[in-house]
């Protein structure tokens, strides 16, 4: 236990010496070392690869289910993608010394705020390797020092995208220590981050909902999180049929084990029996485990009975609920009862209604007819996303750069004082 204390103390001072050459780094440089980063990781997909593969292998051995297994796999379409990822960040505006609202008092000062960096920013994430990359990415180009520690389940892959890390970094002349990837899998080291308040300025952890808890629960640091993601579809009786069963088809089995991935579908009561056995069909073509409610048992016969629990799960899987309602009043009440504020999506023609649900249905994403799977960062255009927040202050939907930082205010006098 002391030697985790005294390793996680080292990596603190060092992320606090990094933050502060990160803080006053050039976009130029920064950029350098994202787009050195990208190539690194390109250049060493083989390696990155066969690491995976040895946590791949080690998870079939510990008997990981089929979603958690592809949260962890990389191929070369998600190498790559995680270099497109840190291309695209490097191609957006850096926000870092941003001044706006500078205007002049009537004292004669000029009073404005200026974008600044967070500091260190410690994740915790499990699963998705790629997370090193984007959190990476987003971390150095916000001017932010990172602190990453992934799961023990893909701690070959994170390990090996680290080296590419601080290849980047090194050629781009910056410190390496700007991203340190812990390198124990010692839970005590997540505990010693979330208590490391002088070292710290913010978690972001990205995982289940046990994750989630436990950092609520003990870190003294603030934090920016999601709970957990139960997405609705729903699908009103002025919705052009087709787009619903491209939206609601997609919403569930484009990927199961993402937290924008749709959990339960509402169907208004006028069209039910119209949609319903066309996307049953679909998704049964894909094996989707479908549990209804009494209407929808009604239309379609041979589903198993939805629970009120079924009303509160994420499965991360290839199983979906299915409500009839009665009205887009009806939709929003169950949304607003048994959502997670993560992402809600309308299908619909109708203008007015389409508008009071983005108006009304509280979530940090809210779409209309377009599928919950939208809700990204890299699909914002934010060029990746360190999490999605579902808090209401400071960053709320896919946190990206402008989700990093914060704003000090600040006045510009010429020998100004106070009278």
């Amino acid at each position: 236990m002391k030697d985790v204390q005294h390793y996680m103390a080292d990596v603190g001072k060092r992320a606090c010496v990094s933050a502060r050459h990160m803080a006053r780094a050039e976009t130029g440089l920064k950029n350098d070392a994202l787009n050195a980063i990208a190539a690194a990781i390109e250049n060493s997909a083989a390696m990155l690869i066969e690491h995976n593969a040895r946590d791949l292998e080690a998870g079939r051995q510990r008997g990981l289910d089929a979603a958690l297994l592809d949260r962890l796999a990389l191929d070369e379409s998600r190498i790559a993608g995680m270099a497109d990822g840190l291309r695209q960040v490097a191609q957006l505006s850096d926000p870092i010394g941003e001044i706006d609202q500078l205007a002049y008092r009537p004292s004669g000062i000029q009073v404005g705020r200026m974008r600044v960096p967070l500091g260190v920013i410690g994740i915790i994430y499990e699963s998705r390797p790629n997370v090193t990359a984007d959190a990476a990415g987003l971390c150095l180009k916000s001017g932010n020092a990172a602190i990453l520690r992934g799961g023990s389940e893909a701690l070959h892959s994170n390990q090996a995208i680290a080296r590419c890390i601080r290849q980047g970094l090194e050629s781009a002349g910056l410190n390496a220590d700007a991203v340190q990837v812990i390198e124990t899998t010692d839970r005590a080291a997540v505990g010693e981050l979330l208590r490391m308040k002088e070292h710290v300025d913010v978690i972001v952890p990205r995982g289940g909902k046990g994750l989630i808890e436990r950092v609520m629960s003990e870190s003294l640091v603030p934090v920016i999180k999601h709970l957990h993601g139960v997405c609705h579809v729903y699908i009103d009786d002025k919705a052009d049929v087709a787009k619903a069963v491209k939206v609601a088809f997609n919403a569930k089995t484009q990927r199961y084990g993402t937290c924008n991935t749709m959990e339960t579908l509402l169907v208004a009561q006028a069209i039910a029996a119209q949609v319903l056995p066309e996307l049953v069909e679909k998704y049964r073509d894909e094996e989707v485990e479908l549990r209804g409610c009494a209407q929808t048992r009604d239309i379609i016969a041979g589903l198993s009975a939805a629970t009120d629990a079924d009303w509160d799960e994420e499965y991360l899987a290839p199983v979906l609920s299915i409500k009839v309602v009665a009205d887009l009043d009806e939709a929003m009440e169950h949304i607003h009862r048994y959502g997670s504020d993560h992402t809600e999506a309308i299908v619909t023609e109708d203008f007015h209604r389409a508008q009071r649900f983005l108006r009304e249905v509280d979530s940090s994403s809210v779409m209309v007819n377009a599928s919950t799977r939208f809700a990204d960062g890299f699909e914002y255009g934010l060029g990746a996303e360190i999490g999605i927040s579902t808090d209401k202050l400071h960053a709320r939907g896919p946190v990206g750069l402008e989700g990093l930082t914060s704003q000090k205010y600040i006045v510009i006098g010429d020998g100004h004082i106070r009278e």
